[in-house]
This record gives C-alpha cells, sequence and structure tokens, in this order.
C-alpha cells in the first residue's frame, strides 16, 4: 500500500504541473484579417467639383435710361436676336412749384405766338391770292392793249412782294411751334413726366437658356449695370480644385468618373485642361492649401444629364491608372520598420512577418509589387502585441 501511494502521488502531481501549465498559457490573439487577392485596380484622385458653363453672356444696359419691367425669370430659353428688356429715355426730375407755374405761363404764350403767327401767314397766302389774280388779269389786258407795260410790272411787283411776304409768315409760324414744343418740353421737365422718346431694345447676343436676373423691376438704370444672364446648359462643364500634387499627375485627356450629382448612374468626362496657375485656399481645419483648377467636359450624352444647371455639386475621380490584373491589399495591412514595408502572414494559426514591395495605392487599398501571392492571408491593424509566431485567431 505503502508502495503504491508513493508511485501515485508524483504521477499526480506531475498531471497536476501539466494542467497547470495548459491551463495558464496564454490565449491566441484575436485579429482582423483579410485575403490578398488579384484584379483590377484603378489609382484614382477625387475631389467635389462644380459645373459651369463654358461661355456665359453678361447682358447689361448700353445707355442711362430707364429699365421697363424685365418679364424674362430664369430657365426661359431665347433665340438670338429675341428682344430680352427695353430702355427707355430717363425721366427728367420735378422742380419747384413755381418753375412749374412759370414753365406753364411760357406754354401759353407761346401758344399765343403760334395763333398769331398762323393768322399772319393766312392773310399772307389771301394777299398772295389776290396779288395773283390782279396779275393774270392784267396780263390778258395787256395782250388786247388795254393797258400799258408799267402797270404790268407794278403787279407783278406786288406778287413777289406779297408771296415774300408769305415766306416771312410760314417762317415766323414755325419758329411760334418749335417755341411751343421747348416750352412743352420744359413743362414735362419740371412736372417730372416720362418721355416718349425712342425706345431701345436689347436683343439676345446668342441661343440659350435665361441663368440669372440681376434686375427685375422697372426703374432708372446705369449704363454697364448687368440685367441678365445667357448660357447654353448644353455647354456645361465640370471645374474641379485639385490640390497642386495631384494636379501635376493629371493630363488633358484623362478618363473621369463624375459621381454623386444628383442623378442616376455614374457620369464620364475628360480632363479638357488643368489651369497653369494655381490659388491659396484655407482648408476646413485652417491649413493654406496650393489648389489647381482642373476643367472637365462631360462626354456622356446631353439626355442623361439634363438636369444638371449652372453651379451644381458633383464629385469628380480621376482615373491616373488602371489594370485588369493586380495583386492588393487593404492599406491598413501595411506596416514601416525602418526603411521597409512589412506585413503579418497567418500560416498554421501563427504571425509570419514578410517584407514586401508596396506600389499604387488607390483609396484604402494598395497595390503589392513583391512579397505576397494570391491567396495569402494578411492581418490588418497589427498592433503592438503582434510579434512574430505569435499564435492569433481570426475575428
Amino acid at each position: 500500500m505503502n508502495n503504491l501511494k508513493k508511485t501515485l502521488l508524483p504521477v499526480l502531481a506531475l498531471i497536476l504541473v501539466v494542467v497547470l501549465v495548459w491551463a495558464l498559457r496564454p490565449g491566441p490573439l484575436w485579429v482582423s484579417a483579410a485575403a490578398v487577392t488579384e484584379g483590377p485596380f484603378v489609382e484614382t484622385v477625387q475631389e467635389e467639383g462644380r459645373t459651369r458653363l463654358r461661355n456665359s453672356y453678361n447682358v447689361s444696359v448700353p445707355i442711362n435710361g430707364f429699365l421697363r419691367r424685365v418679364e424674362l425669370e430664369p430657365g426661359e430659353v431665347v433665340a438670338a436676336g429675341d428682344t430680352l428688356f427695353v430702355i427707355e429715355p430717363a425721366p427728367a426730375p420735378a422742380l419747384d412749384a413755381r418753375s412749374r407755374e412759370q414753365a406753364r405761363e411760357t406754354l401759353a404764350a407761346a401758344g399765343a405766338r403760334l395763333r398769331a403767327a398762323e393768322a399772319l401767314l393766312e392773310q399772307a397766302r389771301s394777299e398772295v391770292e389776290l396779288a395773283d389774280t390782279e396779275y393774270q388779269r392784267h396780263q390778258q389786258l395787256f395782250a388786247r392793249g388795254s393797258v400799258s407795260q408799267a402797270s404790268v410790272d407794278r403787279l407783278r411787283a406786288e406778287l413777289n412782294r406779297a408771296r415774300a411776304q408769305q415766306g416771312s409768315a410760314i417762317a415766323g409760324a414755325e419758329a411760334a411751334r418749335y417755341e411751343v414744343e421747348n416750352a412743352r418740353a420744359v413743362l414735362a421737365v419740371t412736372e417730372g413726366t416720362r418721355s416718349e422718346g425712342e425706345l431701345l431694345s436689347v436683343k439676345a447676343p446668342v441661343s440659350g437658356t435665361i441663368l440669372r436676373r440681376h434686375r427685375c423691376c422697372e426703374g432708372v438704370i446705369a449704363a454697364g449695370t448687368p440685367v441678365l444672364e445667357i448660357g447654353d446648359l448644353a455647354e456645361l462643364e465640370v471645374q474641379v480644385d485639385l490640390l497642386s500634387m495631384d494636379a501635376v499627375r493629371v493630363t488633358p485627356g484623362m478618363r473621369v468618373v463624375l459621381e454623386r450629382w444628383g442623378g442616376e448612374g455614374e457620369l464620364t468626362g475628360q480632363v479638357r485642361r488643368v489651369e497653369p496657375a494655381g490659388f491659396t485656399r484655407v482648408s476646413a481645419l485652417g491649413v493654406d492649401e496650393q489648389r489647381v483648377p482642373v476643367l472637365v467636359e462631360i462626354t456622356t450624352p446631353r439626355d442623361a444629364w439634363g438636369s444638371l444647371g449652372d453651379g451644381y455639386r458633383v464629385e469628380a475621380k480621376f482615373v491616373l491608372w488602371e489594370h485588369d490584373a493586380v495583386v492588393q491589399v487593404p492599406v491598413s495591412a501595411l506596416f514601416r520598420q525602418g526603411n521597409q514595408w512589412w506585413v503579418y502572414l497567418i500560416d498554421q494559426d501563427r504571425a509570419r512577418l514578410r517584407q514586401v514591395t508596396p506600389g499604387r495605392r488607390s483609396g484604402l487599398t494598395v497595390q503589392i509589387l513583391d512579397g505576397l501571392a494570391p491567396g495569402e492571408i494578411v492581418i490588418t491593424h497589427p498592433g503592438d502585441q503582434i510579434a512574430e509566431g505569435v499564435r492569433v485567431q481570426v475575428d
């Protein structure tokens, strides 16, 4: 019995030690992982942009005057040569009561002089008719030898004098009529009334859509004041202000994908021009950024984006590089040690350190030029506890 106890006790102690070691050993670390894949890869630069018209026309007032009410509204379509708005001569300012009364009296006096001149003109016409009748009768008598040549010459002179007086009366009536018109114009000035002069109709320079109406109500307007803006919505393009470090990689003709523009699907476009000059813009974080305007031509047929207008927001994705078969992993799987890039693979539930050579990056995915093969599993977001040979378990 004692020998049995002596044999069993060491065995039990050994089993207990093994159980304790097994129970107290560290468990596997829970990690997130992703598979190394091979497939299409597109390197892009994405930035918010806005639509704009390549050519727009601000129609302004050519002269000082009085603008009549502008009936056209934004969204209406006009053809080249259509009347956009009408300008009439500016109304004269009103003066004090005494000036108005003096103007009325002047007009009345001018009217009286006109009537007197017209009466003199009628008298002169009657005298011309009488002198002409006497001259014609004496001509006939002279032909029969009943009167002398002297009588005929005297009547001719009286006829010429009567005609001269008639011409003077006509000139006097014309002068009196001009005085009346002048007095009437002065009275209109003193009363502040709008003149009925010649109207100026401003025509549309091109066919297009009314984009903006800067002025709608009638009133006095100065030369050069913009009234309407016209443009052809078929000429819409997109302006994207890229960071200068991204703009240097963009070239004319590069393919662009337009997303989140408000309609169904995506629109396609191509870079028309990269502006040669940039500008400084303060970001939302208060950092000065150098931006470069990039103009994108929309190549999708107009019917697909007919609801887009000037100044609308879109998101533009510039396709810098693309390939159909590229080995790629999430960016979160890479970390740097020294001058090299590394990843942790999962091999038989163990973390294995491997050096890789990354290539291009697109969003949250990076191209792997060397070091990984499709189908291998890499740990994403490796923490400080991950090391070579550590047991891991995928969460």
